[in-house]
């Protein structure tokens, strides 16, 4: 039985990918900068077979959203290659292009296509005792830099993933596309590659997630899917203004500072909406340089949030209003810059059935019997969920549950790496169920 061949396979992967896993943590690199672990993930695929498509090939330039400047582009790219890169491949992935593809074709049929992200957070790791990372030496050596909401452990379930697929291939029928997907953080990368084009053909679609229970017996190992997350836009708005002494001639000056208090107090003063629920948060104000001049530059950092694409519209409309008129009000400019964005998400019931069906009686996994999971937050995986379902096809983004340690995004975080092991079995094991 292939199934049983799957079950096999994965748990003899256990420790190479706990190794796998555990060089990716501590080489941790944040949205456009994972040229490492992109470059390793090229290289493990090409050796595996796989057609491979990497760099420009896979996201596309102008829909890349928030991505570094060219010259912290240059000294993460350096770091890179420092710290283990494969020279081969590093330098198709320049400038902020990280994105990699495996594609295994096996004739005719149903075109499937798994998502795993790589990349880490602007997190300083703890560096206690208590933390496992730290007491057994995996830790992040990048400062400031840390997996610490499990995308290395997603990274290294795709890359089981390839193994398996590779073994049952002669099994299937149709083309696995395999997207190893850069900045996820912050909702940046998904619509790239989606806007390349690479989701158009796509059939069904899978993503996961690491999901932290507190069940001290582990009492399920996987939830099918998930829905309801909130869509999102994130914007930086810089103001323009004209300095002048604050003494002296404060009437001569354009003063950025008033117009950013204005558009605060105002962006926290948006309507409700009277169909779904709401967030704004100004996340970080850069303004000024001394007590005695009038600041002539500045930069917001906010966040829009609705539960339906058309609500966070709304929301993202009126912040745009806020931001100019606050703006023309004192007398200054502002320019509204898109630095991440995300649908709301909505996985497929038939899919979701299909999912708890094949990892419960096939693969034995210990399936929650609700099939869907309330997606906190948001997703920039519903930039690919949402093109492969308007194309008529199925998508679901499942949650691999683990005991964790801290919570997501937090200094603490770390993550039961058994969870590899059913993550590599439900997506293999899905795969063929649709492609046998």
């Amino acid at each position: 039985m292939i199934y049983d061949k799957i079950i096999e396979e994965a748990e003899e992967l256990g420790d190479q990918m706990v190794q796998c896993r555990r060089d990716l943590h501590k080489y941790a690199e944040t949205g456009w900068f994972e040229v490492r672990t992109a470059s390793r993930v090229a290289r493990y695929l090409t050796e595996l077979g796989y057609e491979v498509l990497m760099g420009r090939e896979v996201c596309q330039d102008e829909a890349r959203m928030g991505v570094p400047g060219q010259e912290e582009l240059d000294r993460q790219y350096a770091r890179a290659l420092q710290q283990g890169a494969d020279p081969e491949f590093a330098p198709r992935l320049k400038d902020g292009f990280t994105g990699v593809m495996g594609i295994l074709r096996c004739g005719e049929g149903p075109v499937v296509a798994l998502r795993f992200d790589m990349d880490a957070l602007g997190v300083i790791e703890d560096t206690q005792e208590s933390h496992r990372p730290a007491r057994e030496g995996f830790g992040s050596v990048n400062p400031g830099f840390m997996h610490a909401c499990g995308h290395d452990g997603h990274t290294t379930i795709g890359l089981g993933v390839a193994r398996v697929l590779m073994d049952i291939k002669d099994s299937l029928h149709g083309t696995v596309k395999l997207i190893f997907q850069p900045a996820e953080e912050g909702v940046r990368g998904a619509k790239s590659i989606v806007e390349h084009g690479h989701l158009d053909d796509v059939d069904f679609f899978l993503g996961s997630h690491v999901t932290g229970t507190q069940e001290a017996d582990g009492a399920y190992d996987l939830i099918p899917g998930a829905g309801g997350s909130l869509a999102t836009t994130k914007l930086d708005a810089i103001f323009h203004g004209q300095a002048a002494h604050a003494g002296g001639s404060p009437e001569k000056g354009h003063n950025v500072m008033l117009s950013i208090a204005t558009a605060i107090l105002n962006l926290y003063a948006i309507p409700r909406h009277s169909q779904g629920e709401t967030r704004i948060n100004v996340g970080t104000v850069q303004a000024g340089s001394g007590r005695n001049v009038i600041a002539d530059e500045g930069r917001m950092e906010i966040e829009v949030r609705g539960s339906s694409t058309e609500v966070n519209a709304f929301v993202e409309s009126y912040a745009r209003r806020i931001l100019e008129s606050a703006a023309a009000m004192h007398g200054t400019t502002c320019e509204i810059k898109v630095m991440g964005g995300a649908y709301s998400l909505e996985s497929d019931r038939e899919l979701m059935e299909r999912i708890q069906t094949v990892c419960r009686d096939h693969l034995h996994l210990k399936v929650n019997p609700d099939l869907r999971m309330k997606a906190g937050g948001s997703e920039d995986i519903s930039y690919m969920m949402k093109r492969v379902q308007d194309h008529g096809g199925q998508a679901s983004f499942m949650r691999i549950m683990a005991k964790t340690a801290g919570p997501g995004h937090s200094r603490q975080f770390d993550f039961d790496e058994h969870m590899m092991v059913n993550g590599v079995k439900a997506f293999c094991g899905v795969v063929y169920d649709i492609m046998k």
